[in-house]
């Protein structure tokens, strides 16, 4: 059975993200309005009918802003940390609310989402591998540095959106102010494109599909990021996930061999289901 995958849209405009088998589907986070996931979706010949849940990676609001009404108009279970919820500032009711233990799958039809936590600068922050007969799929946006969990993860998958969110030198000579390029650069903000190829080269070239995701519009270049990753690629297809607008559809048939995963020092944290 497929995976299939798109970046609704991936920035800090907002940040949504879909994948799918035949019969299933998820969404990873959901920092659109609900009108425009449901428009970008149909261009792309898909349903939100299909999707039976929303996982909810960190309580930022590009990608938590159209969740409510989301979940409520689909009657869609939203897996979330309860430090995440406290923070996120949205009420749900009780019984559209889940949540997950780092490191274990929750099973979704026959898809099989495992979190894991990451350095961000938020409450309870974790990324996650969707996975269905052997095929893996990553997100990996808003990632402060590549950790031992991020590496582990990344190295088992086929295909992955990957955060490349500046460009040092852009970020460096730019207009932001000193404590903003602190906070970006300080090991709980974000990927740099060169955190982020060195994470792809070492890692991640026997993938089908990268998509670079979560550049920022004033520290990064989409072409000069484009053309660094391609001249790497090694087969990989490379794909920049726009901060206006949909991706193709992508698809994997059939997993490729990957790496033995690393061996890695995991920090397993566990969260009690709410009441």
């Amino acid at each position: 059975m497929a995976l299939s995958f798109t970046s609704l849209n991936s920035g800090s405009n907002g940040n949504c993200y879909y994948i799918e088998n035949q019969n299933d589907a998820i969404l990873v986070d959901a920092g659109i309005t609900c009108r425009e996931t449901e428009k970008r979706m149909e261009r792309l010949g898909l349903s939100m009918t299909k999707v039976r849940a929303i996982f909810v990676s960190h309580e930022h609001s590009d990608h938590i802003r159209g969740i409510p009404v989301i979940a409520k108009k689909y009657k869609l279970p939203v897996f979330i940390t309860e430090g995440t919820l406290k923070k996120s500032g949205f009420s749900l009711e009780s019984h559209l609310l889940r949540t997950f233990k780092a490191h274990e799958a929750v099973q979704i039809g026959d898809l099989e989402i495992t979190a894991f936590p990451k350095f961000h600068d938020a409450s309870e922050p974790h990324s996650f591998i969707i996975s269905c007969n052997g095929i893996k799929v990553g997100v990996f946006t808003d990632i402060g540095i590549p950790c031992e969990n991020v590496i582990r993860y990344f190295s088992a998958c086929h295909a992955a959106f990957l955060e490349a969110n500046y460009d040092e030198d852009m970020l460096e000579n730019g207009r932001y102010p000193y404590h903003l390029k602190a906070r970006i650069r300080g090991g709980h903000g974000h990927l740099s494109n060169k955190q982020a190829l060195d994470l792809f080269c070492n890692n991640g070239t026997h993938m089908s599909h990268l998509l670079l995701s979560h550049l920022s519009r004033d520290n990064n270049n989409p072409d000069l990021v484009l053309e660094l990753f391609k001249s790497r690629s090694q087969g990989t297809e490379i794909i920049v996930a726009s901060r206006e607008m949909e991706t193709k559809v992508y698809h994997i048939i059939h997993p490729s061999i990957v790496p033995i995963e690393k061996k890695a020092k995991i920090e397993f944290v566990q969260y009690s289901l709410f009441s």
